[in-house]
């Protein structure tokens, strides 16, 4: 009984994980629409509570890398504040 009560909350979080990192890659594809590469993954464990995100743009040129990272987070303030821990590496293309 727990046993299956485990494995179908597992896979509602997933799905929730899922959903979350579909939104944030929507937001940052809107945001950075030159992006060669966007990637968000939930390094939480599943708990949709830390991100790791990495986008690739060349909208980052001439800014530096805290600047870089001001813009990611400006664009996903929203859902930033809901989280333990994000962790953002950018890169310019």
């Amino acid at each position: 009984m727990f046993r299956h009560l485990s494995l179908n909350l597992r896979k509602l979080s997933t799905k929730i994980t899922t959903e979350m990192e579909e939104v944030v890659n929507k937001v940052l594809r809107e945001t950075f629409p030159k992006a060669t590469t966007i990637t968000t993954e939930d390094i939480s464990g599943g708990c949709g509570q830390h991100y790791k995100i990495y986008v690739e743009s060349e909208e980052f040129k001439g800014k530096s890398k805290i600047q870089q990272h001001k813009m990611v987070t400006g664009a996903l303030k929203d859902y930033i504040s809901q989280w333990h821990a994000v962790t953002i590496d950018t890169k310019i293309v």
